[in-house]
């Protein structure tokens, strides 16, 4: 399935919680986030950025931020100790948790895997940036489940956690209650989407215009990866070629064509696309003619059949078909989830 958006069922946003906090009249929807020693500081400041940062922009914004750590206190990356106001206390309450990434070579503190696990068995969504994801396997919460991490860490992550479906490729995985994701700034693309299912579309716009970001990023973390026998690549060698097929998705694009508008032989082309972008010439195609269609079922009032025209997919039935393999749902379904912007511009 492609990472972009996976409109996998979750409970109402926001969760209305019962019991002191309701007294206290508290209706938004908690973010915790996990602060272990040997925290990065970026990845807890992405949660905090994302979630913490006040958008009266967007109506409906209900998100409340924390930070919480093991006794309120965690020495993370460069030396220094965060003191948090709350402790792991406060995940039994959390409607979302976030686990940033820690030290990998030696165990996780028992006490934030545990406080991890309970709030994921009463009902709490669970998030990890890069190798938090260590966290949520120790706590059994992907096993059998399809996950991400750093690609440096991938293989210790299998040999520690061998029924867990690690992929290495993938900025990253949403399996509805659980979610991981890539190395560092992955974390970025994942909170993001979190407020587009929790919000629609357009509240990621909204949020990634704030922090001068793409609101998705194109391919995963192949095209990151160290490769001593990688020939290196001019960073502009295709930018025109991926500029213009972007342009042209409507049109029968074959890698002759492709390779042609390069002055490049196929077998070459093929190879260098694969260099630059981390993926191949068809799959990358696949993924821009189906974000061209969700852009056009978000935004626009034409039907199936033209927007699977304008999107290059032909006809209405091979998009449906591409839109169930892929990200499946039907467009129409799509629609109804994500069309009707829900925030402002």
């Amino acid at each position: 399935m492609l990472e972009r958006i996976l409109p996998l069922p979750a409970s109402s946003f926001p969760a209305v919680r019962s019991g002191p906090d309701r007294e206290r009249g508290r209706m938004g929807h908690l973010v915790a986030a996990v602060v272990p020693d040997g925290a990065d500081p970026f990845e807890f400041a992405v949660a905090a950025e994302v979630f913490g940062s006040p958008r009266p922009e967007i109506p409906g914004w209900a998100y409340e931020f924390v930070l919480a750590s093991a006794g309120g206190v965690a020495a993370i990356v460069g030396g220094a100790r965060l003191h948090t106001d709350h402790d792991l206390a406060v995940l039994s309450r959390a409607d979302t948790v976030v686990v940033p990434g820690g030290e990998v070579h030696r165990p996780n503190d028992p006490s934030v895997v545990a406080a991890v696990a309970a709030a994921a068995a009463r009902g709490a969504r669970v998030l990890s940036f890069c190798s938090g994801a260590f966290v949520l396997a120790e706590a059994g919460l992907l096993d059998g489940r399809r996950a991400t991490t750093h690609w440096k860490f991938t293989g210790e992550f299998r040999r520690r956690f061998p029924r867990v479906q690690v992929d290495p490729n993938v900025l990253f995985v949403d399996e509805g209650d659980v979610l991981t994701s890539a190395g560092t700034a992955a974390g970025i693309d994942l909170a993001l989407h979190v407020v587009r299912r929790d919000l629609g579309a357009e509240a990621a716009r909204v949020v990634a215009r704030r922090m001068v970001v793409p609101p998705h990023r194109e391919g995963g973390q192949a095209q990151f990866i160290d490769g001593a026998s990688t020939p290196r690549v001019r960073p502009d060698e295709l930018a025109g070629v991926l500029t213009w097929a972007r342009r042209s998705l409507e049109h029968d694009l074959s890698v002759a064509s492709l390779a042609a508008r390069a002055n490049m032989s196929e077998r070459t082309f093929a190879r260098r696309f694969k260099e630059t972008t981390g993926t191949t010439p068809f799959r990358w195609l696949l993924v821009q003619r189906l974000q061209r269609a969700q852009e056009l079922l978000e935004t626009s009032d034409l039907d199936v059949d033209h927007v699977a025209r304008r999107a290059g997919f032909g006809s209405a039935a091979n998009l449906r078909e591409h839109f169930r393999r892929e990200l499946d749902t039907t467009p129409s379904a799509y629609r109804r989830c994500f069309a009707g912007s829900r925030c402002g511009a």
